[in-house]
């Protein structure tokens, strides 16, 4: 049967079974309209299990979760098998109403209101399945793994640990050699400025020689005087 009024999922209960352990599974009930609709859960074997809620409200657009819990098992059914069955009635009622004002006749069938219902059988599944990997195997797996994991942990930290050094010694390399060419340009700087003072004195002696030339001196002595300059000049820029 096909519901307006609620949606029920799922349409199954599918109840988890272990002995001597209760376990529980879930319902959703979803407003689909726009009015508000009451509801109320029935199971065909009321002292197995206990429902909450199992009557109540549900708002419009809205959605209201059932747990359904069975009882600790005493015994294993033949084959698993479960002839337990569940209903759900839903019925529109007015703006306001409470859970408390929920009664029996609320889901009597009459000529001016409409109960629809929706069945759901119960299916019994294992409580816990076997794991595909045994349980000594997991064990030792997990040692190893997390040996692993630390030793590659170690490894990159090794590493990054090498190539902060290595930056460390190329930068101090790397200061040195600034520091070596610096102290090397200011000394031909150093150089060069006594050279050209020199330059500049030998240059004002020749001026002052050439002037005495013209008021004294011989030619042959000047030109001579003017060599030995050039000479000096050219010794002191090979040194």
């Amino acid at each position: 049967m096909s519901n307006t009024l609620l949606k029920v999922q799922p349409s199954e209960l599918k109840m988890p079974f272990e002995l001597h352990k209760q376990n529980s599974c879930y319902m959703q009930l979803t407003n689909k309209t726009d009015k508000h609709v009451a509801f109320k859960v029935k199971t065909t074997n009321p002292k197995k299990y206990s429902v909450r809620p199992n009557t109540g409200v549900v708002q419009p657009g809205s959605t209201c979760n059932v747990t359904v819990t069975m009882l600790a098992p005493k015994e294993i059914p033949q084959d698993y098998h479960c002839k337990d069955k569940f209903l759900v009635q839903s019925v529109v009622v007015e703006e306001g109403t409470a859970t408390k004002d929920i009664v029996s006749d609320t889901f009597n069938k009459g000529l001016d209101k409409a109960v629809e219902e929706f069945k759901l059988r119960v299916i019994y599944i294992q409580a816990n399945p076997p794991s595909p990997v045994p349980e000594e195997a997991e064990e030792d797996l997990t040692p190893r793994s997390s040996f692993a994991e630390d030793e590659a942990r170690q490894s990159a930290l090794f590493d990054v640990a090498s190539g902060l050094r290595s930056h460390e010694e190329t930068s101090r390399q790397e200061s040195s050699e600034v520091k070596s060419l610096i102290s090397r340009l200011t000394d031909e700087k150093r150089h060069a400025n006594e050279q050209n003072q020199k330059l500049r004195t030998q240059v004002d002696v020749l001026k002052k020689q050439l002037g005495k030339s013209r008021s004294g001196l011989s030619v042959t002595t000047v030109v001579i005087m003017f060599i030995l300059a050039i000479l000096i000049g050219y010794l002191a820029k090979r040194s």
